[in-house]
Parts: C-alpha cells; structure tokens; sequence
C-alpha cells in the first residue's frame, strides 16, 4: 500500500499531523508512506522511520511551476491513497490530479467535491465541544484504523541530542516568547516579569527563530535575570526538541514551540492571549499547563489565527495574565 499525506500549511500543522502518521504505521507497518509538506519544513520528519520520502514544494519561488512539478511526482508515484489534511486549492489540485484511487480530505477543500471521501471539519466555539487538531486529522483515517487518540512525534537523532548535552549540565528552564501573529504572542514586558521572578540560580534558555533573536534579547537586557541565554537561530527543530524535552519547564506561546514540547512529551505551560485552547491546538504533554486571563473578555477570542495588532486597543487578553498564576506550574509538577 502506498500512502501520501499532505500537510503544506505552518510548522505546527507538520507537527501535528505526525500522529497520522504514527497511527498508519501503527495499523499498516508494512505500507509505505511519503509525506508532502512546504519548503523549510522537512527537517522536523528527519529520522522518521515511517516516512519512505519527503515531498517538498516550494511555495516562494516560482510557486506554480513547483506545484505542476509536484503534481507530475505525486502522480508518477501512483499512491492507493493521498491523506490530504490541507484545506485550500493548491492542496486540493494535487489531491484531484493525483491519480490515486482513494482521495480523502476535508469538506473544507475547495476541490472536496472531487474526492472520494470528505469528512466534515469542525472548529469547536466551546469547551464543552473541544476537538483537538490531532483528534479532527484522524477523522479522516479513521474508517481505515480506528479512531483513538495518538500523539504527535519526532524523532530528535543521537546527534541532535548529543549537540545540546553541554547545555544540560544544570536544570534549566525554555522560554519561547515569539509569535507570528502578535496577538497569540504574550507580552514583551510579560516575559520580562517571568524572567524576573524565577529563581535567580535556573538557568534559562531562550529559543525561535534567527530572526526572533531581537526580541529575545531585548527580554534578556531588560530583566534582571542573569542566567540566561539567547539560543534563537542556533538550534534545528530536533535540537530544540531535544532541549525543550530534558527542561524543567518550557513555557511558550499558542505557536510551534507548543506542538514541538507536544512531539517529545516535554514538560509545558501554553500561555493564550487571543486565541482559545478549545481551537483545538491545546498541549498534549503528559505534564502541561493552559494559562489564560481569569478576566471574560466579549472580544476574546478575536479570531483563529491572531492578529498584528490587537483590534480593540488594550491586548487585555495578555495584560490579564497573572504571572503568579505562570510561575506556580514550575512547582505544580
């Protein structure tokens, strides 16, 4: 059996969708299964030993002739089924032209209506219907497995791990502080306060992007916390999953550092401004923490996905976090 599964949205929708892979191999360890996703992502599938291939489209440079090359592999490797869990045209078009004899994605797609299969997909407004991301993926293998909860996974390698061993040498605590969108990301001065308040004698690691570097840094200079450090651009994803995994605590943001702690298990305190945990984008470590204003805001959530500036002024969703409330998971443990 051949399998493609298609997930070309951000780095945590990659993450997330790691659980269908880990539940095809679970039922069909004999099948084979690639994997497409969006250039920049394929080293969070590295040592994978369920993916056959990475299949990897470039979306910023000349988008459309790599997408026609997409289709034209994707057809020549003459998949039984494409596992489409992307939810906008282009993945639609690969999905529709793939040639495969099963096409199973969600209504949502556009091109659904030439699927063989769409499951409804379904944002929960409540805590009393919370579906999770990895739980509504599964819907859509679940007719061809079974429809119990996996978590996602990766597989940080004996290198990835031995390259943070220095880092380890006393307990230590991860702060992710960034965000693409603004409004999902806690406040500056927030973390400054976090930072603040720890115990001076933790060491404390700072991790994203090269391009988030600024911003830690200039949480680092203006707090009076002395042990820290500015690991932004230094690490892949699997050295940062390897640390987050040995940390005390790994407090992030509702972002990518949230789904990499939920893949190694790693110990987690999410922080939501604007959005909600019943999105369906919770944390899903055996130790983790949901922590959200106590205030009832009418404009909270404000959206999915955030925006670049709070809408109505004051980022109360944020401003209304306790820090007590933050620091107290350290020793909730």
């Amino acid at each position: 059996m051949k399998i493609l599964i298609i997930q070309t949205a951000f780095i945590g929708d990659v993450i997330l969708a790691t659980a269908v892979i880990e539940k095809l191999a679970q039922h069909y360890p004999g099948a084979e299964i690639d994997f497409l996703l969006r250039k920049g992502n394929e080293s969070l599938l590295l040592n994978n030993p369920h993916i056959s291939e990475v299949l990897i489209w470039n979306k910023k440079q000349a988008k459309f002739r790599n997408l026609l090359q997409i289709i034209h592999k994707v057809r020549s490797n003459k998949y039984d089924y494409i596992i489409n869990l992307h939810r906008f045209i282009t993945s639609g078009l690969v999905t529709t032209c793939s040639g495969a004899r099963h096409k199973i994605g969600f209504n949502k797609n556009p091109l659904s209506l030439f699927f063989t299969k769409k499951v409804k997909h379904i944002i929960s407004s409540s805590n009393e219907n919370d579906l999770h991301e990895v739980d509504r993926n599964n819907l859509l293998v679940a007719s061809l497995t079974d429809e119990k909860r996996i978590k996602p996974k990766l597989y940080p390698s004996d290198a990835d791990i031995e390259k943070i061993k220095s880092l380890q040498q006393q307990p230590y605590i991860c702060l992710a502080p960034a965000s693409v969108w603004f409004t999902k990301q806690w406040a500056v001065e927030k973390w400054i306060e976090l930072l603040n308040n720890l115990n001076p004698a933790i060491k404390v690691y700072l991790l994203g992007a090269g391009n988030d570097s600024e911003l830690c840094n200039k949480i680092i200079h203006s707090s009076v916390h002395k042990a820290t450090e500015n690991l932004c651009g230094r690490l892949s994803f699997l050295e940062s999953a390897a640390l987050m995994k040995g940390a005390m605590m790994n407090y992030v943001n509702d972002s990518a550092p949230l789904h990499i702690a939920s893949a190694v298990n790693a110990p987690v305190t999410a922080i939501y401004c604007s959005t909600m945990p019943y999105f369906g984008f919770g944390p899903l470590s055996d130790i983790s923490f949901v922590i959200e204003t106590k205030e009832k805001l009418a404009c909270r959530p404000c959206g999915l996905h955030g925006h670049k500036a709070c809408p109505q002024g004051h980022f109360k969703c944020s401003s209304g976090i306790s820090i007590n409330e933050v620091i107290k998971t350290l020793t909730v443990k």
